[in-house]
């Protein structure tokens, strides 16, 4: 089997459902997908090389070295569910890492475990980490980008930029849910770029999207400081005080989390008694 480096679009999503069938309920068992995807992967992995001649992916058939002993795996839990993340660096890149909670400029294929591509793109695509599966808001943060080539006429293209393989369990793309050219309970493989990074402030309030993380687990979208249903990365007033975030930089150097007007430790945009 081979893997082309064509290039696509992807957005997020996973549920986990519960199917009524008569007067019996069958309840889809994430735990067990899990570990069936990471054996479908892992078999993947053994048997399959990267062809260095066409960038392709092929099966193995005269002793060459499987993706197996090239890979990397980040464990994730998710949900109580523990995932493994394959992912293989061709190149790393040079400039900048992305957090969870930023955007990336790349192009990519995407393709199911029998080879058939489900969707490419060739062209530049921004994309906010925050909005695409699991696996890919992982599986971009070990890439780094690189340098912007600006030619006369305006136009640019990237070199040294990061490059490499994404192989996501279907718990961390989307889950049991069929999408259009997508098989429920799919494990996929994504070639990917990593031209550039952007540095997210979501909601433009002075503090970037991955300092209101105020958990510390690595997800924005799951921080909600005064508990209004809106997450502080897309929260103009984070502490509910009628005061936006970005008019709460009193000191006037653009930077809200430094200003703690009653000294309590607490910077008042998250102070709602500052």
């Amino acid at each position: 089997m081979k893997f082309k480096s064509l290039f696509l679009i992807v957005v997020s999503g996973i549920v986990l459902y519960a199917c009524n069938n008569d007067n019996n309920t069958e309840v889809f068992d994430a735990a067990e997908q899990a570990l069936i995807d990471d054996d479908a992967l892992v078999e993947y992995l053994q048997t399959h090389y990267l062809n260095p001649d066409d960038d392709g992916i092929w099966t193995i058939t005269n002793g060459e070295t499987p993706l197996m002993d090239q890979v990397s795996v980040q464990n994730i839990t998710k949900d109580d569910i523990a995932y493994k993340l394959y992912y293989l660096k061709q190149s790393d890149g040079v400039t900048s890492s992305p957090s969870r909670a930023d955007s990336v400029l790349t192009t990519y294929t995407g393709m199911l475990l029998d080879s058939t591509v489900f969707d490419s793109r060739s062209t530049f695509t921004w994309f906010a980490l925050t909005n695409v599966i699991d696996g890919w808001s992982y599986g971009f943060t070990h890439f780094k980008g690189g340098n912007i080539i600006v030619n006369p006429d305006e136009s640019f293209y990237y070199e040294n930029y990061g490059k490499g393989l994404l192989f996501i369990p279907s718990g961390l793309a989307y889950g049991n849910i069929n999408q259009i050219t997508i098989p429920s309970n799919s494990p996929l493989i994504f070639q990917i770029t990593l031209n550039d990074v952007n540095q997210a402030d979501h909601d433009n309030d002075g503090v970037l999207s991955i300092l209101e993380d105020i958990d510390g687990d690595g997800d924005v979208r799951n921080d909600d400081s005064d508990e209004d249903g809106l997450p502080d990365y897309l929260d103009v007033d984070d502490d509910n005080d009628d005061i936006l975030t970005i008019d709460e930089d009193t000191d006037g150097d653009g930077n809200p989390m430094n200003d703690d007007t009653d000294g309590d430790g607490i910077p008042n945009y998250l102070d709602s008694d500052s």
